[in-house]
């Protein structure tokens, strides 16, 4: 099958945490027989900041910011049987949302992958006017990297015909254990960029917990953060490229998953970040959300805080060796259950039987 993607970057993780996640599902989907083409605009400065260079196992096309040059990535998609838009590419959504359905056909099946479908979903349920509403039902299928049952009713109720979420997973050729760095050192670390929705959280989750736990480090990464008013103990490193996230996972006692406030409130949703640092065996403490121990066992796997209060009272209580149990354990029912092999499948089963031909190759 030939996949024509529609993303924000396959390339640069700047600014753009679905990196992750499109590099390790498409890659698993390359490892089992399709071609792949990935569509990305050249914003944000993200060309500037490419921490890949063009993988092997799919083409990418870099185009301009403006609805000329998205034209021409339609015409070249045309070739492909299933074409996928993401959320959140960044430049022109609303007119890639409605013109790659233009493409749809008999042999072609026409997908959006939602990398954040709880504040899609808000969004579009508070906006009745909101022009992707309408397009829900016109899509072959809804794909979602998060949301569980709760999102799944959502998107029937709007109409999907096909709505799946297909979760973040470990890619475990590209996350595993490392040698700390003792510029990542720390206690406690957090990896998240500065956004509206998720800034509240950080506050209560980790910055409010490195105020009342002064003798303890605290490592702070990701594009915004500098210029904020942080505790002393607090360190900002900036935007931290994918090459080197088995390194920051590696080097802190614990790092911190954040939900974003969507997302917490949905559930069912863990972020790449929580696979990220257990496939290179790092201790994670999440922040609380319905579903988790879909994913990973609390107290074994993972240690969940509902509040910052929560945090404090695990770091007081957690040593070295408890830490490394964890993310050892972490690391084995990651490799065990949550791959992107498995995802791939879960994308195949999905399409099967669809009017594409053969999906498996």
């Amino acid at each position: 099958m030939h996949i024509a993607f529609f993303g924000s970057s396959l390339v640069s993780s700047y600014w753009n945490g679905a990196a992750t996640y499109y590099r390790g599902l498409l890659r698993a989907l390359a490892d089992r027989g399709h071609r792949i083409t990935f569509f990305e605009p050249d914003a944000f400065d993200r060309q500037a900041h490419r921490d890949m260079p063009d993988p092997s196992w799919c083409k990418v096309e870099v185009y301009q910011p403006n609805t000329l040059a998205c034209e021409r990535m339609l015409r070249q998609a045309r070739v492909a049987d299933l074409v996928v838009k993401a959320s959140g590419v960044g430049v022109l959504d609303e007119f890639l949302e409605q013109a790659v359905l233009e493409l749809q056909r008999p042999n072609r099946l026409v997908a959006f992958c939602d990398v954040d479908a709880p504040a899609t979903l808000e969004r579009v349920t508070n906006d009745p006017a909101d022009p992707f509403r309408s397009l829900i039902p016109r899509y072959d299928a809804i794909f979602t990297y998060g949301g569980g049952d709760p999102v799944v009713r959502a998107y029937r109720a709007m109409g999907a015909r096909l709505c799946r979420p297909i979760y973040n997973a470990l890619d475990p050729a590209t996350h595993f254990p490392v040698a700390p760095d003792p510029k990542f050192a720390a206690d406690l670390s957090f990896l998240g960029n500065r956004l509206p929705d998720r800034e509240q959280r950080v506050r209560d989750f980790f910055l409010q917990p490195a105020a009342h736990l002064p003798n303890l480090t605290f490592l702070l990464g990701g594009a915004g953060w500098p210029g904020s008013h942080l505790p002393a103990n607090v360190r900002t490193i900036g935007h931290v490229g994918t090459g080197d996230h088995n390194a920051f996972n590696c080097s802190a006692k614990a790092v911190l998953n954040i939900a974003r406030d969507s997302m917490a409130r949905s559930g069912f949703s863990p972020a790449t970040r929580v696979f990220e640092a257990a496939g290179a065996g790092a201790c994670t403490i999440t922040d609380a959300w319905e579903g988790i121990e879909e994913f990973f066992i609390p107290d074994e796997e993972i240690l969940v805080a509902p509040d910052g209060d929560a945090v404090c009272s695990i770091l007081e209580g957690l040593d070295a060796e408890r830490a490394a149990r964890i993310g050892a354990a972490a690391r084995r029912a990651a490799l065990h259950r949550h791959t992107y092999a498995i995802r791939a499948v879960a994308v195949e089963e999905t399409l099967e039987g669809q009017k594409i031909g053969s999906v498996a190759g």
